[in-house]
């Protein structure tokens, strides 16, 4: 029996969008392009019909944009696509920056209009004003559906959207923080990424459910931390199995114990313990959407499969259970 794929709501959009966005984060296929158009075909074909993509993941947007015209599916799909510079930590993000790398998204992405446009980082000396007054031009001027953020806090969204409601504009739609199973400890690449996840971030969690707006959840596997290709109780084949990025953020006492408790339940389940980690994410009151990015087609349809059967309170609780220490693991 075929698993249907769960879609969701996006304000300012006009067709249902799927649960899962696919990732096109995933060299060498998405960014030297040569097996791209059969990965996004099985995509497709799946049922998921939003695909992740960003000005800084290499060629992603020109084999996007590519398959998408040799396919004639543009009316089929949501195609969302994040802009920043980002050198050596240092965010920069202002109108130059959006409007220049806007139009070469378009170019590469053969298209005149991108349906959700994000700000990969947030640039705090750049001011709100500034960013919303740009985005909204772009909007007007047909480049854009919606717009929104990646990795802003809360309160940065509010000062944004408060500036917008007060110059009769549009605010933020929707926001890409990290968000997951496995608890953040430090930040990835640096430039400030922003988490969801674990207990200190439940506030956030907290006014994303109340408000309603989307979450289009980063690393919502940890970067393979729940792939099962590693056990709890071996954080040596973790650290040889984790890229550097998985290892710096993920590989801590919390997240081994966390993913102990997930094999448990996969055990008690008859399944794997990547279902058990994308049932938590859906498991939860705010409007989830999660970024999976695989060059399997069993992978994801195994990540459909878990995306319509979210946990009971009482498994959430489980798993997110224990107070343990977050330092910091040997690699290997």
């Amino acid at each position: 029996m075929e698993t249907k794929m769960m879609t969701g709501t996006i304000p300012g959009l006009n067709r249902p969008v799927s649960r899962i966005f696919f990732g096109t984060a995933i060299p060498p296929v998405m960014t030297d392009e040569p097996g791209a158009p059969e990965l996004l075909d099985s995509v497709l074909a799946a049922g998921v019909n939003a695909f992740d993509c960003a000005r800084s993941y290499g060629r992603a947007e020109n084999a996007l944009g590519r398959w998408i015209e040799s396919r004639g599916c543009r009316d089929q799909v949501t195609v969302l696509s994040k802009c920043g510079d980002i050198r050596d930590g240092i965010v920069k993000v202002n109108r130059e920056v959006i409007q220049d790398q806007l139009a070469r998204s378009l170019d590469a992405l053969r298209m005149n209009t991108v349906d959700i446009y994000l700000l990969h980082r947030d640039d705090p000396d750049t001011p709100v004003g500034e960013i919303i007054d740009t985005l909204s031009e772009a909007r007007q001027a047909g480049q854009v559906r919606i717009f929104g953020v990646s990795n802003w806090t809360c309160p940065r969204i509010r000062e944004a959207n408060a500036y917008a409601a007060a110059h009769g504009l549009s605010g933020f739609s929707v926001s890409s923080p990290n968000y997951g199973l496995a608890v953040q400890v430090e930040d990835l690449w640096g430039g400030g990424c922003v988490s969801l996840s674990g207990p200190e971030n439940r506030d956030a969690r907290a006014w994303y459910a109340e408000n309603q707006m989307p979450v289009i959840a980063y690393s919502s596997l940890g970067r393979g931390f729940f792939s099962g290709r590693f056990r709890s109780d071996d954080p040596e084949a973790a650290g040889r199995v984790l890229d550097p990025y998985a290892r710096k953020g993920y590989l801590y006492p919390i997240n081994l114990e966390r993913l102990r408790r997930a094999e448990t339940l996969a055990d008690r389940e008859g399944c794997a313990v990547s279902e058990i980690a994308m049932r938590y994410v859906f498991s939860s009151p705010m409007n989830v959407f999660a970024v999976v990015s695989t060059k399997s087609a069993d992978r994801l349809r195994m990540n459909i499969r878990a995306a319509g059967m979210p946990l009971t309170g009482e498994d959430v609780s489980y798993l997110e259970g224990g107070d343990f220490s977050v330092c910091s693991i040997p690699a290997g």
